[in-house]
């Protein structure tokens, strides 16, 4: 007898949709059944109608734990993410207090959160000037990937030059492990901002002119020559302009080991948005213009860019305010619950895409290239029964009632659409259904990167 068998429901693999029922047992995929043959099950859920994905992994999350837990935490972040379909997290290593760069702190803060976690997590480790030293030891431990920076930070997770990275990706190519980069270039941004500041423009537009595309060009040049010249696997977070999709385009022709992500915000929103409703559209990269915006589809559809993440970056309400001019207010939109009912309702309903797009930009290549798809992102007999059960005919609109975030703000308050997640179970568990938490206990336990080679 199986534990839990999902019927006549449509299998969204990234491939293809095939009608068909999936059974779980001991938390596991157990078996796909194509025919109307009766089998049994403890609990029987009806699909039809309904598109059955493989449970989603955020591939940039910031739950902010331990240390600056008045912004989000563990609890309310992966609460949110169970409610939108989000069975894995990859939480960064920054805006924790202390940033995870040694194997002792990657310890401290498993025990911090392991007890709080309602969908399973991996954690990134930093890649910062003080600890090059420490990558080996993170990488025993079972981070996915180092985070760096090219572009301004915080005072205690310090960016890299060229040289340093270089020295970095000399080191982590040796265990085939992932660098990955916020890409902007560290002295366009301090000079125009400086710049900015010291001449009394603080608006908004003023913060957009700081950042332009080519500092998110250069600095991702200067990656993918890096890259070619040390043979190391390399990640671009969050693409904003299709131009920068482009040069990471032709490196992959080229042969160079680069993969990227966007977010959903970067193809739902744009530059105006911005000008028009202020810091709660601001994030860097900035949103840029609406043409930009529509081109940087097809680079998702070409397959250049690889995987679309959240870059969940929340704040307390005040971080937000503009009274001191926009440079001060804090850059992050907060999305990690409304990831698969945006891109479903923008790709699928109103692009006309494969719903086949979604499972593979958000649970297949997420897996693969942080290498934990022996257990995640796909509906795979013996993989993780982590899976989500989409209504298409479902519609929603967000509002800060039905957000789980510690502090109920986000951008996308008030979006509407068609398409929405209403079940959600996490290694054969039901943990969310309706939009509601079902497990009252924590469920989610921490998954490491498989160390050998694909």
């Amino acid at each position: 007898m199986f534990d839990i068998l999902i019927k006549n429901t449509n299998l969204v693999t990234c491939e293809k949709v095939q009608l068909g029922s999936l059974a779980i047992k001991n938390g596991k995929i157990a078996k796909i059944l194509f025919d109307n043959c009766e089998v049994n099950s403890k609990i029987t859920i009806d699909g039809t109608d309904k598109y059955l994905f493989p449970g989603l992994i955020d591939a940039h999350a910031h739950l902010n734990e331990p240390g600056f837990t008045t912004r989000e935490d563990f609890s309310h972040g992966t609460r949110a993410a169970a409610v939108g379909g989000v069975t894995t997290v990859i939480d960064m290593p920054m805006q924790n207090e202390p940033a995870l760069y040694s194997k002792d702190i990657f310890i401290s803060k498993e025990n911090c959160v392991s007890s709080k976690a309602y969908v399973d997590y991996s954690f990134y480790g930093a890649l910062v000037n003080y600890n090059l030293n420490n990558l080996e030891e993170l990488n025993s431990c079972g981070v996915v990937a180092f985070k760096s920076f090219f572009a301004p930070v915080s005072p205690d997770y310090t960016p890299l030059n060229a040289g340093q990275i270089r020295h970095a990706l000399s080191i982590i190519k040796k265990f085939d492990g992932l660098a990955s980069f916020h890409c902007e270039d560290y002295s366009i941004i301090t000079y125009e901002q400086n710049k900015a500041i010291t001449e009394g423009r603080l608006n908004r537009s003023d913060f957009l002119n700081s950042r332009p595309v080519i500092a998110e060009l250069i600095a991702v040049k200067n990656i993918i020559e890096l890259s070619k010249e040390q043979n190391c696997r390399v990640h671009i977070c969050h693409v904003s302009h299709p131009a920068v999709a482009e040069e990471i385009k032709k490196a992959k022709i080229d042969g160079v080991k680069i993969t990227c992500e966007t977010c959903p915000h970067y193809l739902i929103f744009d530059q105006n948005d911005f000008l028009a409703k202020g810091a709660i559209f601001k994030c860097a990269p900035p949103l840029r213009t609406p043409e930009d915006k529509e081109k940087l589809l097809d680079y998702l559809y070409d397959g250049t860019i690889d995987m679309i993440a959240s870059d969940h970056s929340p704040c307390a309400p005040e971080e937000k305010s503009e009274d001191t001019g926009i440079f001060n207010a804090w850059g992050g939109i907060s999305g990690i619950q409304t990831g698969l009912q945006i891109m479903y309702d923008y790709l699928v309903v109103k692009k006309g895409g494969s719903p086949s797009l979604i499972s593979k930009l958000m649970s297949v290549n997420p897996a693969k290239h942080f290498r934990i798809r022996d257990k995640k992102g796909s509906l795979n007999i013996g993989a993780d029964a982590d899976i989500v059960l989409l209504d298409p005919n479902k519609e929603w609109k967000i509002t800060s009632d039905n957000l789980k975030y510690l502090n109920k703000q986000s951008a996308f308050i008030g979006l509407e659409g068609k398409g929405l997640p209403i079940l959600t179970i996490l290694r054969g568990k039901i943990i969310s259904e309706n939009g509601c938490i079902t497990e009252n206990n924590p469920y989610g336990h921490l998954i490491k990167r498989n160390l050998k080679i694909y």
